[in-house]
């Protein structure tokens, strides 16, 4: 799923609790006992299926979160009377399919729609010799799409489809190492005989996939390991075609175009699957919040209590260091001897656990585990659909296929793209943003008046800081939000 970024709001945003919101998802009457078998720190969409797997597993299991609402990143909220919005992650797609089955996440309520076209790129720029503006449209007809990219380049329409075999090939042999625990170098270099032995097995499954790349291994790490923009120059010569592929190598990253090792996040975003279908991306019918209420129905179905509005001050330890429980912001104590915590490494570290329990070197790793996103969501209600100089709206003002797409803004080139992280790198924010626009109301009306319609803008690059470490201020923001959303018109 993509989300977790920083997110604020344009100065229409005035934030609006429903009704009957801060309900509990427990079982009515619940009440949080002293004592469980493992607690569960927010109920983030993490830890709500760790919270199901631990009540599945046989173990008594409470999750206690800070908000009046479950969810975390994954939350839809009335910000606006009558606009429900996805406030930070948008689109769903990197949930485990085995998830979905051993949750029954469809029968708790779950709905995945679907986008077909996924894609598409206005390009402003004059890029055929005098002739109108023009677009790029992906969709899962190749037929189709070649047909769009030739616009561009036949070349590149002979190649997309051995580029999509290429990128198949490498998900299908990793996407089994998503399941495995990670291998424990410390064992394998310094552990006993017997711990080394164990280590050695939980390198079979990455063999496995070296063996199923094979002769190819080269090219496929270089995949993993190269900027994006020379994995693209190998397939491709034109530059909407190239530019719209590299937005999901650096989408959500502190990264460009040119980054060694961004060409991994586009593979992690073409590794997701919704419905069967592989390397699809969709919307979830209510928001992501939907998908929040479908994991906390099937925990608690389970048997796990869910709190909200239960502030986590402290992670408990006793004298040997062994967790004990947590204490409340109100004091309360929750004993256990098993704490999952679905907060920050920061947050949990070093603000929840107590320090002289943890050793030196671990605290100065987690300070400097960089979290900082270059990422500014915009939530936008409108009364119509934007309407793109490339392909214009009907008269009746109905939805088009591109409508439904992730939509492209600024990706005319490799080039504009490397500019936007120049600036943020510089400590001001992109001139022209990278923006992902999505209108998920198109496929779910359900999500505004009739009419009307919600926008998600993820843009990017602002730095977390200012140039000479300034910090953001109103005008600042304001600023950003009117260059973000001048570039949508």
């Amino acid at each position: 799923m993509a989300g977790g970024h920083c997110c604020w709001l344009g100065p229409a945003g005035v934030r609006r609790i429903l009704a009957g919101c801060r309900a509990n998802h427990s079982r009515p009457g619940a009440s949080l006992k002293r004592e469980y078998d493992a607690v569960v720190i927010g109920a983030g969409h993490n830890g709500l299926v760790a919270a199901a797997y631990l009540q599945k597993g046989g173990l008594k299991t409470v999750v206690l979160e800070r908000r009046y609402i479950v969810g975390g990143a994954a939350v839809t909220e009335e910000i606006i009377p009558g606009f429900h919005f996805s406030r930070a992650s948008y689109l769903l797609s990197l949930l485990r399919p085995q998830i979905y089955a051993e949750l029954e996440l469809k029968k708790h309520g779950l709905k995945v729609l679907l986008r077909d076209p996924y894609s598409f790129t206005p390009v402003l720029e004059d890029c055929r010799g005098g002739k109108a503006p023009c677009s790029l449209l992906l969709g899962n007809s190749m037929a189709e799409t070649q047909n769009q990219i030739a616009q561009f380049s036949l070349k590149d329409a002979q190649a997309f489809p051995k580029y999509e075999m290429f990128m198949g090939h490498l998900v299908a042999a990793i996407d089994p190492l998503l399941d495995i625990c990670p291998m424990d170098v410390a064992a394998l270099t310094q552990g006993s005989l017997h711990q080394r032995f164990r280590a050695l097995k939980g390198l079979q499954a990455l063999f496995r996939a070296g063996f199923a790349l094979g002769k190819q291994l080269p090219q496929y790490y270089e995949v993993l390991t190269a900027p994006i923009s020379k994995i693209l120059d190998f397939w491709f010569e034109s530059e909407p075609l190239k530019a719209t592929l590299a937005t999901d190598a650096v989408i959500g990253a502190m990264a460009g175009p040119h980054t060694p090792g961004s060409g991994y996040v586009l593979l992690h975003h073409v590794m997701g699957e919704l419905e069967g279908h592989k390397g699809a991306w969709g919307y979830v019918s209510g928001g992501m919040g939907a998908l929040s209420r479908a994991l906390a129905r099937a925990a608690t179905t389970l048997g796990a209590e869910i709190f909200t509005d239960k502030a986590v001050a402290q992670i408990l330890l006793s004298s040997d260091k062994k967790v004990q429980g947590v204490c409340l912001q109100d004091g309360t104590e929750v004993k256990s001897r098993l704490v999952l915590s679905n907060a920050s490494p920061h947050h949990t570290f070093l603000e929840l656990t107590p320090q002289e329990h943890l050793p030196l070197e671990f605290i100065q790793r987690i300070s400097q585990f960089d979290t900082h996103s270059p990422v500014t969501k915009i939530n936008v209600a409108v009364d119509r659909l934007p309407s793109f100089l490339a392909v214009s709206n009907t008269t009746n003002s109905d939805p088009l296929p591109h409508h439904q797409c992730s939509i492209h803004l600024n990706c005319e080139n490799i080039h504009t793209l490397h500019q936007a992280f120049e600036d943020a790198c510089n400590g001001r924010p992109s001139r022209r943003p990278m923006i992902e626009m999505c209108i998920p109301s198109v496929l779910d009306p359900t999500l505004a008046p009739s009419g009307c319609h919600v926008i998600s803008l993820f843009t990017q690059y602002t730095p977390y800081l200012l140039d000479e470490g300034k910090q953001w201020d109103h005008h600042d923001r304001e600023d950003y939000t009117n260059r973000g959303t001048a570039n949508c018109i």
